[in-house]
């Protein structure tokens, strides 16, 4: 059974009511901190605590006349709170809770995709596990190259995606970060312990050297890590779809019972969820370039970024968070042909084995030029031929039969000559 893709696990954490959560969240920190300094009484922070409230439609309506959202966030709380809400926002400016509570919906969003991440992980290592000893031709600039195993395809898969899984794990720390540091980042009115305490309640590190904004390097970095996570299933996909092709058919993505393929052709069955796949990768891309353009920033502060990151961070966590669950269920339902694999691997009666004859027959003296020229002759003549048997031609030529038995010759041909170090990939994986 394919499992459906639903939107609130990673939706939810975009959408406008959890923003304003988490500016909520950053406001009451610093009341805490505040509080626990002496700066504001303890009594107010209880209040504010316990009357504190929004609601997004009528910040949307204050905004539409002040023209500003925090401002409009900060009244519509006052609305709530009543005279204790003059303790809120006391010596912040708005980038203090725009860019902390923006560190909180990347780290939730992270933890959301660390852990599809994981599933991802667990399905590509078991399917690596079924088909460990599953023959097929490996191939080079789309030719046939020389026998690997569908499970090792699958291995190189998974070191990719152990490499991003730990890339995430780094990222996290780099984007828990918050500021309390005021108007240029100076700390004029609000002092650093605020910050310290504030953000140790919230989970986040204080920025080192912030200036009105954190630095938007970090905002980059996060969505390139993104672009190339999904440029890795991209790669998957394109490779799934490759092997799809009916003139190949290795594997094949699950077809649901009562699912077309064409509204033309009934005997169409497409790769789309890994075309699909490949589409994202790029609106992730793009938003990569969008990312590192919002790094330089007229002196302390502007908002040019503001406006790209309401449209390219959501997207890029939504869209990485859908790939991640489709690409999971691809690879557990995906349809896998040993007997099509194996049929490949032999056409041309086995010119994949091509480098096995060469070096034995440098082995038994002969000069590699005179034994390339030999084998690349018995292989061009067999290659795209109806009844082209590169083996059969090997078999017979005389330059090979006085330096080869027919057991030596036979021996070139067996495709376990090329697996058997494949144990130390496998044992490094842990598969």
């Amino acid at each position: 059974m394919i499992e459906r893709y639903t939107l609130p696990e990673m939706g939810n954490l975009w959408i406008e009511a959890y923003k304003l959560k988490t500016w909520l969240q950053v406001e009451i920190a610093v009341c805490e901190a505040q509080a626990e300094l002496g700066y504001i009484p303890s009594e107010a922070v209880a209040e504010i605590k316990a009357k504190a409230n929004f609601d997004p439609d009528r910040v949307l309506e204050i905004e539409a006349e002040v023209r500003h959202d925090v401002i409009a966030f900060l009244t519509n709380v006052n609305e709530y709170v009543g005279d204790a809400g003059r303790y809120i926002h006391l010596g912040l400016t708005s980038s203090d809770v725009l860019d902390t509570a923006l560190a909180l919906q990347l780290v939730a969003s992270l933890d959301v995709l660390l852990q599809r991440l994981e599933d991802l992980l667990q399905a590509i290592r078991q399917k690596a596990k079924e088909h460990r000893y599953t023959v097929m031709v490996g191939r080079s600039h789309g030719i046939h190259a020389e026998p690997i195993t569908f499970g090792f395809k699958l291995a190189g898969w998974l070191a990719e995606v152990l490499r991003h899984q730990e890339r995430l794990i780094n990222l996290r720390r780099t984007i828990a970060v918050g500021k309390i540091s005021g108007a240029v980042g100076t700390y004029a009115n609000v002092e650093p312990r605020v910050e310290a305490i504030a953000c140790q309640k919230l989970g986040l590190q204080p920025d080192t050297a912030s200036t009105q904004v954190i630095s938007r390097d970090r905002h980059a970095d996060y969505v390139q890590q993104l672009a190339l996570l999904t440029a890795s299933i991209e790669r998957f996909a394109v490779e799934i779809r490759n092997l799809q092709r009916t003139d190949v058919l290795e594997v094949e993505e699950f077809f649901a019972k009562g699912q077309k393929g064409s509204s033309a052709m009934p005997h169409k069955r497409n790769p789309i969820r890994s075309e699909r796949l490949t589409g994202m990768a790029r609106i992730i891309r793009s938003h990569a370039v969008a990312a590192v353009e919002d790094i330089a920033l007229w002196h302390e502060r502007d908002i040019s970024h503001s406006s790209v990151e309401r449209v390219i961070l959501p997207d890029c966590c939504i869209l990485t968070h859908f790939m991640l669950v489709e690409m999971t269920n691809l690879v557990k339902n995906l349809l896998v042909y040993p007997e099509n694999m194996e049929r490949n691997m032999n056409c041309y009666g086995g010119v994949i084995f091509s480098q096995k004859v060469l070096l034995a027959l440098v082995s038994k003296g002969m000069s590699r030029e005179d034994a390339y020229a030999v084998v690349q002759s018995c292989a061009h003549a067999a290659w795209n031929q109806p009844d082209g048997n590169f083996h059969a031609l090997i078999a017979t030529d005389p330059c090979v039969t006085q330096k080869l038995s027919p057991e030596e010759i036979q021996a070139c041909f067996d495709p376990t000559n090329h697996l058997r170090h494949l144990e130390q990939v496998y044992q490094r994986l842990g598969i």
